[in-house]
């Protein structure tokens, strides 16, 4: 038969208190109104620290006068020992004030001894612990808030809009996707800006590993290609600076970039590219999808003052379109198993695409991948894709 009386799961307490007549009455006020509650008591702050570095409790009940410790000291202690644990303070009669000072310290509730009742001592008990948790949650809500801005920022640096100077040559499309680990911000990055002379500098790259360094890093190359682009500066002078800025950047001596960059001519379907350890690019025309990777030089990062990026000049046939990407558009695995996509799955995957309009082709096709992968959890890399078109061709 049931007794009516809502049954709460069973709470540890730890009671810090040196008076054994103290003690008892804690002892007394669980068995009248807290079944639900076991009581592990220790004499000493160091005794309790101890407890705290084996076992966390759902709560602590604090005497602030303790053989080796007193005052606010004591909650101090106990805080840095472990700050995700609820304290309740215990004062005696006169020592209200105390229990004030300590709630303000950090405390979530202070009880008076000889004050307090069996039922009020198990809901203090419990609504500490309940308000701990909420404080938890806020900061962890308020965290998170931060760190979703703080990517707003990087994704806004790391993928600006095209910077057009007059009519622009060829049309756009972007595209990123994070990868299923999308609360850590990849190193991912694209721009694409037109010089006064008309023609059109594309860049697309890729920071190694995932986090706000690593985003940092890839906003810090963009801009500073921006920067060179703009001031005349190109080739492989550029890639030696931008070379020399990742390894003055880096937080550490392994993290390296990939790169490829284009710059497409007015007038006509020439494009020039060169390549930092980057994969190559889909050439989309009509129906049908190839590859194109010219030679190229390692990744940024690998062989400071000694390495060698070579340009090369390539005819696009009219009406092709180029797509970029980086590489966890074919990194990702096929099935269950260890197998990946790799450049040549992506080939046939595009080849099966069969949406016209670029934005709808490059939907599809990170959709496709992302399908593959699915079984393995998705795509674990983010995703960074253009579709670049002379707008001649497009009308």
């Amino acid at each position: 038969m049931s007794s009516g009386r809502t049954r709460h799961r069973e709470l540890t307490v730890l009671l810090v208190e040196d008076d054994k007549a103290d003690a008892l009455l804690v002892e007394e006020l669980v068995d009248e109104g807290s079944p639900d509650v076991r009581l592990v008591w220790v004499r000493s702050l160091a005794l309790a620290c101890e407890r705290l570095a084996e076992a966390a409790p759902d709560c602590v009940l604090l005497d602030l006068h303790l053989p080796d410790s007193d005052g606010l000291a004591s909650l101090e202690r106990i805080r840095a020992v472990n700050d995700e644990v609820p304290v309740v303070v215990l004062t005696g009669l006169d020592q209200e004030r105390n229990g004030l000072a300590a709630v303000a310290a950090g405390a979530q509730d202070y009880l008076v001894k000889g004050r307090v009742e069996a039922e009020l001592f198990g809901r203090a008990v419990r609504y500490a612990i309940e308000r701990k948790q909420a404080e938890r949650s806020a900061v962890a809500l308020r965290a998170g808030q931060m760190r979703a801005l703080e990517n707003a920022r990087l994704e806004r640096g790391l993928l600006p809009t095209p910077l057009f100077r007059g009519d622009p040559i060829v049309d756009v499309v972007s595209r990123y996707r994070p990868g299923r680990a999308h609360s850590l911000l990849g190193g991912d990055f694209y721009d694409v800006v037109q010089r006064s002379d008309g023609a059109v500098h594309v860049l697309i790259g890729d920071v190694s590993g995932h986090g706000p360094d690593e985003a940092a890093t890839g906003v810090a190359l963009r801009l500073a290609w921006r920067t060179l682009v703009f001031s005349g500066i190109t080739g492989a002078r550029q890639f030696q600076l931008l070379d020399e800025l990742l390894r003055a950047e880096r937080t550490g001596p392994h993290t390296f970039a990939t790169l490829t960059t284009l710059t497409l001519l007015p007038g006509s379907h020439t494009i020039r590219v060169m390549r930092a350890g980057h994969p190559g690019m889909l050439v989309r025309t009509g129906a049908d999808v190839s590859w194109l990777e010219v030679p190229g030089g390692p990744a940024l990062g690998f062989f400071p003052g000694q390495a060698d990026w070579p340009i090369h000049e390539h005819s696009v046939p009219p009406g092709a379109g180029l797509v970029l990407f980086t590489d966890g558009l074919f990194e990702g695995h096929t099935g269950p198993g260890d197998e990946r996509l790799g450049e040549q799955g992506l080939l046939a995957l595009a080849r099966t695409v069969t949406a016209e309009r670029p934005d709808d082709f490059l939907d599809e096709l990170i959709a496709r991948a992302e399908a593959l992968a699915e079984q393995r959890g998705g795509l674990a890399d983010d995703v960074a894709a253009m579709y670049l078109r002379w707008t001649a061709d497009s009308r």
